[in-house]
């Protein structure tokens, strides 16, 4: 039962990092990458915190918070279609944005820039855990059946290798372009509630880089879904690895520990 527990927060631990892996996923696959990750996942916590104080409810703020980051991604990735603007420089503009917007819009609403908490937004340990196992596990499963059971699918993963099939078929590569960006920022949002949730607040730069880091998951994963998640998962192992060795072995350097995450995904890309 301990290591069963155990288990189940290491995965729980591991989900926001998972998400924001997957929600990469979908942009790689469509030659898109969404390189606006690592913003939107901490503009989608404050929208969370805010939603959530707002409404008194978590549920209607988790709704309303990917509602407003997916319509938010539309219509800058509709901009971009309509443009025909470069989408990596987009994609670059718009992490610097969701930045912009975090600070701004926190310091309109809370008269504050640093960090948010309200007895309205507090989350017990075991009610976030349950909710990153529960949220984790059900769009894990949901991403692998998509990509390889549904059409729209097939489109997402052929549109940055195979555009011109797409075309022939009549489907616009450009829409399927943007369906990804869509679902990235789907994942991202909720990899952003789920860290709210886990610290019962709304931190500034809450999401610690995890969008960069999503990026090198994907690469370590080869694309696909479940490989992804295992590389994940070592990497938040040795994350917690890292948080909890001085207990038991101490006088490692400070340093050494907290370069030990990025020390092992550099082992296992050297080792690809």
């Amino acid at each position: 039962m301990t290591f069963l527990n155990s288990l189940l927060s290491a995965f729980a631990y591991s989900c926001p990092l998972i998400l924001c892996s997957l929600g990469a996923l979908f942009s790689e696959f469509a030659g898109c990458l969404a390189l606006f990750l690592d913003g939107l996942v901490s503009f989608s916590a404050f929208l969370f915190y805010t939603f959530t104080v707002t409404t008194g409810s978590p549920l209607a703020g988790a709704i309303l918070t990917c509602l407003g980051a997916v319509v938010i991604t539309l219509v800058f990735s509709a901009v971009v279609e309509l443009g025909k603007a470069n989408r990596f420089i987009a994609a670059i503009a718009m992490n610097l944005l969701f930045g912009a917007l975090t600070s701004c819009l926190s310091w309109a609403f809370f008269g504050t820039r640093g960090v948010l908490a309200a007895d309205l937004f507090k989350f017990s340990v075991g009610s976030a855990r349950a909710a990153a196992v529960c949220c984790g596990a059900g769009f894990v499963a949901m991403a692998v059946i998509f990509l390889k059971y549904s059409r729209h699918g097939l489109y997402v993963r052929i549109a940055g290798s195979d555009a011109d099939v797409l075309k022939a078929k009549g489907v616009n590569p450009g829409n399927i372009k943007s369906l990804s960006w869509c679902l990235s920022a789907l994942y991202g949002s909720l990899a952003g509630i789920l860290l709210a949730i886990r610290l019962s607040s709304f931190v500034p730069n809450i999401s610690s880089g995890r969008g960069w880091m999503a990026l090198a998951a994907v690469f370590l994963g080869k694309k696909k879904p479940l490989r992804i998640v295992a590389a994940v998962l070592i990497f938040c192992f040795a994350d917690l690895l890292a948080a909890n060795i001085q207990n038991y072995i101490p006088g490692i350097p400070s340093s050494f520990l907290i370069s030990l995450p990025y020390l092992v995904s550099l082992i296992l890309i050297l080792a690809k």
